[in-house]
C-alpha cells in the first residue's frame, strides 16, 4: 500500500461540508413576509400517568392561547409523551384555528356574557385607560385578541378548558354597529326607514 507523506510545515486542511442546495422548484423569497407576529400564552399543563406491566407512562397536555392582537385568536389542547412538544402541538393547532372577533378600538363594543359547561363568563366595555380587569384564564385569551380596556367577571366553574371557550365564544357573539347596518341592508349613516303605517279604513 502506498504511504502519502505529509511535509512537516503544511497544516491540515478543514474539511468542506457539502453543503445542500434548495430545490429549484421553489423560489428564494418563498418564505418572505409568511410568519406574522403572534402572541403565545400557555393557559395550563397537565399531566397524565398510565400504569402498564413495566411501570407509569406519563403524558402531557398543553392548553395553549394563540392571537395576533387584532382582532384574532384561537385555543388548541396539545397532547404528547414531552411537555415541549405538548406546547408545541397546541400552538401549531391553535394558530390553525384562529377566529376573527369584533372589537372596537381597544375595547368591546358591547357588553355580553357566555357560558360552556359550567364556566359563566360576563365582559363588558370600559374606558381607556382601565386596563383587563380578568382572572388569568380570561385575560390570556383577551390579551391574545387585542383587548386592552375591559371589566369582566368568571362566575360558575373554574375550569381552565371551559373558561377559555366561554370567552372565546363571548368574543364571537360580538357584534359592531357596522356589522348590523351591513346584515340588515342599512348604509351606515342614515335612518332606518319608517314603517309604512296603513290608513284607517273609512267609516260608513
Amino acid at each position: 500500500m502506498a504511504e502519502i507523506e505529509k511535509s512537516a510545515g503544511e497544516e491540515p486542511q478543514p474539511r468542506q461540508r457539502n453543503r445542500r442546495r434548495p430545490a429549484s422548484n421553489v423560489p428564494e423569497n418563498a418564505f418572505e413576509g409568511s410568519s406574522e407576529e403572534l402572541t403565545e400564552k400557555v393557559v395550563y399543563i397537565n399531566r397524565s400517568a398510565k400504569v402498564v406491566k413495566g411501570g407509569r407512562r406519563f403524558n402531557f397536555s398543553a392548553l395553549i392561547v394563540v392571537g395576533d392582537k387584532r382582532g384574532r385568536v384561537g385555543y388548541a389542547l396539545g397532547k404528547a409523551g414531552e411537555v415541549a412538544d405538548a406546547i408545541k402541538r397546541g400552538s401549531e393547532l391553535a394558530r390553525n384555528h384562529m377566529l376573527p372577533v369584533s372589537l372596537k378600538d381597544a375595547t368591546i363594543p358591547h357588553e355580553v356574557f357566555s357560558a360552556y359547561g359550567g364556566a359563566k363568563v360576563l365582559l363588558r366595555p370600559a374606558s381607556p385607560g382601565t386596563g383587563i380587569i380578568a382572572g388569568k384564564t380570561v385575560r390570556a385569551v383577551l390579551e391574545s385578541a387585542g383587548v386592552k380596556d375591559v371589566l369582566t367577571k368568571s362566575l360558575g366553574a373554574k375550569n381552565a378548558a371551559n373558561v377559555v371557550k366561554a370567552t372565546l365564544n363571548a368574543l364571537l357573539n360580538l357584534r359592531r354597529r357596522e356589522d348590523i347596518y351591513k346584515a340588515r341592508g342599512i348604509e351606515l349613516g342614515k335612518p332606518a326607514p319608517a314603517a309604512e303605517i296603513a290608513p284607517a279604513p273609512a267609516q260608513t
